[in-house]
């Protein structure tokens, strides 16, 4: 009997010091602070590292998309006619994206690289094939007006030469040419004038198998929250297209990657050498991609508005003074002066204007808005889709009678869509570092639990033995008598 108390009330000594054991370590995190400590160590690049080999060569597979508008009123546009434009598309690309020249500075602190793409036309996941042939706004022709139509005496000669040779406004060209580069005459013919240009033209000329610059970058061997960090592009820490300082700033990473132990308040900066400029996105919502948990991040309204929203984005005015609405980035300055407009596609998040001055635009948030989902634990892109639209500034210039009564407008030529999912074996690895956190944050609650098991047990075993003390009890009388 001795013995048998003694284990219940052992259970009971047992069960309150599980109980206060959990609750200790809920209170305290210890766990998670252990599993973010070992999170800090391993997202690191450095070689060896998990997160270094998918840096180097990441496994995802990427795929670009093009939508081209096709003009279907190029007579009517240029008596002054509102455009009317055809969403074709999409013409497929698998992108390949490998880190080269990897050299690691500054006892593993930094690390050099360059990026280079290469794009792979696939066929089976496109509309048609490259040859397909889109009418849309001649870049060369606006281009070449633009930039000599202050200069004496030459717009008149460039005037002639393209009305012997037949190029108008508008113009008529390949899918490959469009995107790859060809050769233009009007450009050649010009260069004399202008040395800058280029003989050939396209949306995405040089890019092919080329890279953008030379990126360093930190380690995030000092801190984990540099992991991937821009510190320098092209040896410089700041870019000198815009107006401001804080317009200039290079911040965050390449949008590639982003550090661990992501919490919903943060912002997390990108630097986007396509639009020249940095952008932050803004946690949303929370995702599950192939049954992973996520939070998705996406640029809001601010990051394009216009001064009387956001007033920071004054160095965006180029000239300085020249603002357009909300939802739109000129770009001239870091295009060799082609009148680009960058937007979202179908100009969605734009003022409205831009979607009423050309007929055939649909914005819609699911198809046009730029996501980022990530794992907040490891900071893992789960999945992404960056989406740009490519315009041109288009106005009548009275020395061009090819402009003849054209309208003032930002026509559309072709958006993009730069998109990754997570591959399944990397989900796999995910899925097994979901687990782990799941039952190492669980393992608290597992012992208050098992506690409140154990108490119970106590209150129970404590009850059956008082039982029969209160039986023997009452029996006790009727003994006697």
């Amino acid at each position: 009997m001795v013995l048998k108390s003694c284990c219940i009330y052992a259970i009971g000594v047992f069960s309150i010091l599980l109980l206060l054991l959990g609750i200790s370590l809920v209170l305290s995190d210890v766990f998670p602070n252990v599993l973010k400590k070992t999170v800090k160590k391993e997202v690191v690049l450095r070689n060896g590292t998990e997160a270094f080999e998918a840096w180097e060569d990441p496994p995802a597979p990427i795929y670009m998309q093009f939508y081209f508008f096709n003009v279907t009123n190029p007579e009517e546009v240029l008596d002054g006619e509102r455009p009317a434009v055809v969403e074709i598309g999409p013409y497929t690309y698998r992108e390949y994206r490998p880190m080269e020249n990897v050299v690691f500075k500054e006892n593993g602190t930094r690390v050099s690289a360059v990026n280079p793409k290469t794009y792979i036309f696939q066929l089976n996941m496109s509309r048609g094939p490259e040859s397909d042939l889109i009418r849309t706004i001649n870049i060369p022709a606006v281009t070449v007006m633009e930039k000599v139509k202050n200069i004496p005496v030459v717009p008149r000669l460039i005037y002639d030469y393209m009305r012997s040779r037949g190029i108008g406004l508008f113009t008529t060209r390949s899918v490959g040419e469009l995107l790859w580069g060809y050769e233009d005459p009007l450009l050649k013919m010009a260069k004399v004038f202008v040395p800058s240009l280029d003989d050939v033209f396209g949306l995405f000329y040089k890019t092919n198998g080329s890279s953008d610059g030379e990126y360093v970058l930190f380690t995030g061997q000092q801190n984990y929250k540099d992991f991937g960090r821009v510190d320098t592009w092209n040896s410089q820490r700041s870019l000198d297209w815009w107006t401001t300082d804080e317009c200039n700033m290079i911040n965050g990473t390449n949008g590639a990657f982003f550090h661990p132990i992501i919490s919903k308040e943060e912002i997390l900066y990108m630097f986007s050498s396509d639009i020249c400029r940095s952008v932050y996105a803004l946690y949303t919502k929370d995702v599950k991609v192939k049954g992973i948990p996520g939070y998705r991040f996406v640029p809001p309204d601010e990051v394009f508005a216009n001064l009387t929203v956001n007033p920071a984005n004054t160095g965006f005015c180029v000239p300085a003074g020249n603002c357009l609405g909300s939802g739109l980035l000129n770009v001239s300055v870091c295009k060799q002066g082609a009148p680009i407009i960058m937007s979202s596609p179908h100009f969605y998040q734009a003022d409205e204007k831009c979607i009423r001055d050309v007929f055939g635009m649909r914005p819609n948030k699911e198809q046009h808005q730029t996501t980022i989902d990530i794992h907040p634990l490891t900071g893992i892109v789960l999945q992404a889709a960056k989406r740009l639209q490519i315009n041109v500034y288009i106005e009548k210039m009275s020395s061009f009678s090819q402009t003849r009564n054209v309208r003032t407008v930002i026509f559309p030529v072709v958006y993009l869509n730069e998109s990754v999912v997570i591959d399944d074996t990397s989900a796999q690895k995910l899925q097994m570092v979901v687990v782990k956190k799941n039952v190492v944050e669980n393992i608290p609650f597992m012992l208050i639990g098992l506690g409140i098991i154990l108490g119970g047990m106590f209150v129970i075993l404590m009850c059956r033995k008082k039982a029969p003390e209160s039986s023997a009890a009452e029996r006790q009388p009727l003994l006697s008598s």
